[in-house]
């Protein structure tokens, strides 16, 4: 009797062993497809809408405008006759890679991985600028930096839009 029961413990034992693994499997993959392609839904305008909450959608848009108006602060610096390098640096710095760890997991998970890699390069490109300015790249090379960030704002915004709900 002992040996039935000890042979009974045994393969519950292995079942859930099973199920657990199987659990952890479909666990991984479904974080994995939820971290490829995000929370979204095809536009009515053709681009991908990202689903947030209307307080995400508010943080990600104030990231935005906060990357447009350093490329305003170094575009209008490389206007002047006599351009503030400091100040330049310190915009760009300001909007680096420094801003992007500041960007909330719960947000991250929502994001589709292309915008993800989008919004880190420009981040990335942003420390770069910087980095050029202090190496005093002449204008027209600094232009041509922000020339290909454009380039990539531009991109990001035909392909994806944010729906606040």
């Amino acid at each position: 009797m002992d040996d039935q029961i000890s042979a009974h413990q045994e393969m519950m034992k292995q079942i859930v062993c099973v199920a657990a693994v199987i659990l952890w499997i479909v666990t991984v993959v479904a974080a994995g497809w939820l971290f490829v392609k995000g929370w979204t839904v095809k536009g009515s305008d053709g681009r991908i809408e990202i689903l947030l909450a209307p307080v995400e959608r508010d943080q990600i848009l104030a990231e935005m405008r906060q990357l447009l108006k350093a490329v305003d602060g170094v575009v209008r610096g490389l206007g002047e006759p006599q351009p503030d390098l400091k100040q330049m640096e310190e915009t760009a710095r300001g909007v680096g890679m420094k801003m992007a760890t500041d960007t909330e997991p719960a947000i991250m998970v929502k994001l589709p991985l292309p915008f993800k890699q989008m919004g880190m390069s420009i981040h990335k490109d942003m420390d770069a600028l910087a980095d050029a300015v202090v190496q005093r790249e002449t204008s027209q090379q600094l232009l041509k930096r922000l020339a290909s960030m454009t380039a990539r704002c531009t991109a990001c915004h035909d392909m994806y839009r944010f729906k606040a709900g």
